[in-house]
């Protein structure tokens, strides 16, 4: 069974196929691409052509290079030119049918020794397989789109599958540059399977009118760092294909997580399907454009803006890293701020942990001593919040225990004079909860702030439902002056990122529980296949599996979806004590310093 795949038939030449064929080409495979329509083909030659010419205009390959590859890519309408290959992939739509018709036809055709790869996100590869005549030979290939840019293949075996097979696949994927992942089968593999989980919640989460489609997408990119934002994601896709995935999901799973959102259905049923069609989530300039135009559900700046009231002075409660880069933020903005901790010794701590972050940034030359200077005069350390009795603006950056910030927001009442607004970081807890321990849950708002405050760009701003309209103006003001980015969003749990990004990490759990993939796999399928920063297991040891624990619960209690109860593994392990990074051990092992 040890195939050289030499000659290699493409199935399919759309986008994805035409893709496939050229990466296939420029590694020296000779190369088949077929499709029933002479049209496809013809503009599968066209796209080769122009895309290798574009390589060798910016240094990436030779002018000979490019003519070599041209040659060695023919095309055909019928899929009896796959006679010689040693490898075909398809790359057809969507359909048992079709696919389970492209591979009946080929075991007739190809030799008893070729393998068989489709292409499909969403099908059972082994259902594929079972109508197969070599179902030992057939095995998924799924490559990323655009897949001459994409690193990421999913090499997918099913219960059928040939080692061999397996291997054969997984050594060409190397030789062509990629990064092969080995998965099982089961509906979007790794990277689809956890990333459409998320894009459902977030279409969901839009069509709840919790957050507008704009703040849902900042939030993401800016929050995690992903380069799109799950709508805009969606778009880019197609509607009507995320629709498809998911269905197939769910009908494996049966977790309410992957049934389709409805809006994924009404606008697939309307032609809305994103970008192809000109319009989806949003609206563009034209069908296939990537610009985005306004429409009557863009935001207008004046509709966000709101009469606030002024803020000359902020206090900052707390005394951990929070809370003095919630300190520096403001400082640097030219707010006076007063940062208050329990006792005088832990509050002048917090401030000299602002002055080492200023002389770094000094270091860096991102600072000027003389700015540095002014900043921190601006901040008074005190060990009392009998210091906030004149601010403008009280910020809570305290323990993430509801207890706590009760009791601080009840002193806050007594001690800040009337008017001030009263703000609390908390990233899971009821904010109008906090707000009912004062006298005026009229004045008190949330600041969901991300660490680092000083690097990360994004604020939550959390309404309850006893906030007043000024309360929020001036948030806002407030965020707009220190340079960050708010997004509005209402008061329940988890609000925009932790709500869709830890049950996609909970999920990326379940999946080693399973032993579907292992946690290597599963980090460099978000990080190839999906453009995140971090793998989830990377990200889980950073955050902290305690953290991560205690929000997936909170989650858990305010929606009561079985598929949002935390993963055994992870609970097993915060028990043990394995919290992460900060203990050296969590998913995976680390240095002590």
């Amino acid at each position: 069974m040890d195939t050289p795949l030499s000659t290699i038939a493409v199935v399919g030449l759309g986008t994805m196929g035409t893709g496939i064929a050229e990466v296939l080409a420029l590694a020296g495979r000779e190369v088949i691409g077929i499709d029933i329509s002479e049209a496809a083909a013809r503009q599968a030659v066209t796209s080769l052509e122009a895309s290798t010419a574009r390589a060798v205009g910016r240094g990436r390959i030779t002018e000979q290079e490019r003519a070599d590859a041209l040659a060695r890519f023919r095309t055909s309408d019928a899929l009896a030119a796959a006679a010689d290959a040693e490898l075909v992939i398809e790359v057809v739509p969507e359909s048992y049918e079709l696919k389970q018709q492209v591979f009946r036809e080929l075991d007739a055709i190809v030799p008893p020794t070729a393998i068989l790869a489709t292409g499909t996100n969403a099908l059972s590869v082994t259902r594929l397989a079972a109508e197969s005549q070599r179902p030992e030979r057939v095995l998924g290939l799924h490559f990323f789109n655009p897949a001459p840019a994409m690193k990421l293949v999913e090499v997918v075996s099913s219960v059928l599958t040939a080692p061999p097979a397996v291997e054969a696949v997984t050594r060409l994927a190397r030789e062509l540059g990629k990064e092969p992942v080995a998965v099982g089968d089961r509906p979007g593999f790794v990277a689809d399977g956890l990333l459409f989980g998320y894009l459902n919640q977030a279409a969901a989460m839009y069509e709840a009118n919790y957050a507008s489609r704009e703040d849902i997408d900042a939030a993401m990119k800016l929050g995690c760092g992903l380069p799109m934002g799950p709508l805009a994601l969606l778009d880019l896709i197609g509607i009507d294909t995320a629709r498809t995935v998911l269905e197939a999901m769910y009908s494996a799973s049966h977790d309410r997580l992957h049934a389709p959102a409805p809006i994924l259905g009404q606008l697939s049923e309307a032609g809305l399907t994103g970008r192809k069609a000109g319009r989806g989530f949003y609206t563009y300039e034209a069908p296939g454009s990537q610009t985005v135009v306004a429409d009557a559900l863009t935001p207008s700046a004046e509709a966000a803006a709101g009469e606030g009231r002024p803020v000359a002075s902020v206090g900052v409660a707390g005394s951990g890293t929070m809370a003095s880069g919630i300190a520096e933020v403001f400082a640097k903005a030219g707010y006076t701020v007063v940062l208050a901790a329990r006792g005088q010794e832990k509050a002048d701590l917090a401030k000299g942990r602002i002055a080492k972050s200023l002389e770094r940034s000094v270091a860096k030359g991102r600072l000027t001593a003389e700015a540095r200077d002014e900043t921190l005069g601006r901040i008074t350390a005190a060990g009392s919040l009998d210091a906030f009795a004149e601010v403008d603006l009280a910020v809570e950056a305290v323990a993430e225990d509801l207890e706590i910030k009760q009791q601080l927001f009840a002193a806050l009442d007594k001690v800040c004079r009337p008017g001030a607004v009263l703000a609390t970081t908390t990233s899971s807890l009821p904010v109008v909860a906090i707000a009912r321990a004062t006298a005026r849950p009229e004045d008190v708002i949330g600041m969901h702030f991300f660490n680092p405050a000083p690097a990360m760009k994004l604020v939550e701003v959390v309404r309850t439902v006893l906030t007043a309209d000024d309360v929020h103006a001036t948030v806002r003001a407030v965020c707009a002056k220190i340079r960050k980015h708010p997004v509005d969003c209402g008061d329940r749990a988890g609000f925009i990122v932790n709500a869709l990004l830890f049950p996609y990490l909970n999920n990326a759990i379940k999946m080693v529980e399973e032993h579907y993939a292992s946690l290597d796999d599963i980090d460099a399928a978000m990080k190839l296949g999906g453009g995140y920063p971090m793998g989830p297991f990377e990200l889980l040891d950073v955050v902290g599996l305690d953290v991560s624990l205690a929000i997936e619960k909170v989650l858990h209690k305010e929606f009561r979806d079985p598929g949002l109860a935390p993963a055994p593994l992870l609970e097993h392990l915060v028990a043990a004590g394995c919290l992460g990074r900060k203990t050296g051990r969590g998913f995976r092992e680390y240095a002590r310093r």
